[in-house]
């Protein structure tokens, strides 16, 4: 029997088991193939290891998926954890390349994924707090929320989550450093059924921008010379 034969529960489940790639090559053979490979059935869970991947057009985004997680644990990462004020212009010109890649892309997971039920970003530096807002507000039934190093994300994430997490059960914000404890505590005071896990997140140092930095100098000065 040639693969075309088959019905099409038993394509989705042969292509079930092929990564984004494999499935796409297999795709180009027909088009029966191709219709299966479109179908947003076989897209319940997609994970993506670099943020190149975010470009491919190997994956389809719709109503059927579930779970999405990206990680980038790339050593240029680094580079997008540095405070913006102190980078020098090889690193701005570094960052800017894909400084919006994250974001546009959950905002396509905003308008066209509504079930998403679990979302882990890791390492995205650029990934901003008014993004995470739209995500809770789209996909009102996300139950997992997991945010590891995402500098930019604050306490406004926080509060959003009090406004807009009804469903979510479990909270992780690993390793976020410009989120307070007071943030953190608001969260488990509006939200106590939320399994929250916070790990260095409210003990890291916070960035500054240089004139903050200067006023906490001079205060440190003052209580020296005291």
């Amino acid at each position: 029997m040639h693969i075309t034969q088959l019905n099409r529960e038993c394509l989705l489940h042969l292509f079930s088991f092929l990564d984004k790639n494999s499935r796409k090559s297999l795709a180009k053979t027909c088009h029966k193939l191709l219709e299966v490979f479109q179908d947003p059935l076989l897209w319940p869970l997609l994970n993506f290891h670099s943020l190149a991947e975010l470009k491919k057009d190997n994956f389809l985004l719709g109503p059927a998926l579930k779970y999405l997680s990206i990680c980038w644990y790339s050593e240029r990462v680094k580079v997008c954890n540095i405070e913006d004020w102190m980078k020098n212009n090889f690193q701005k010109d570094f960052c800017n390349r894909h400084e919006n890649t994250v974001n546009d892309f959950l905002l396509e997971v905003c308008n066209r994924c509504p079930n998403l039920l679990s979302l882990t970003l890791s390492g995205c530096g650029h990934v901003t707090d008014d993004c995470i807002l739209l995500l809770l507000k789209n996909c009102p039934n996300l139950k997992t929320l997991k945010l590891e190093n995402c500098v930019r994300i604050t306490d406004q994430t926080l509060e959003a989550v009090t406004l807009y997490g009804g469903s979510l059960q479990t909270l992780h914000m690993d390793f976020c450093r410009n989120i307070t404890q007071t943030g953190l505590e608001r969260v488990r005071e509006k939200r106590p059924s939320v399994m929250l896990r916070a790990e260095r997140s409210a003990n890291m140092i916070p960035d500054n921008k240089p004139e903050k930095k200067l006023m906490l100098e001079k205060a440190s000065r003052k209580l020296v010379q005291l």
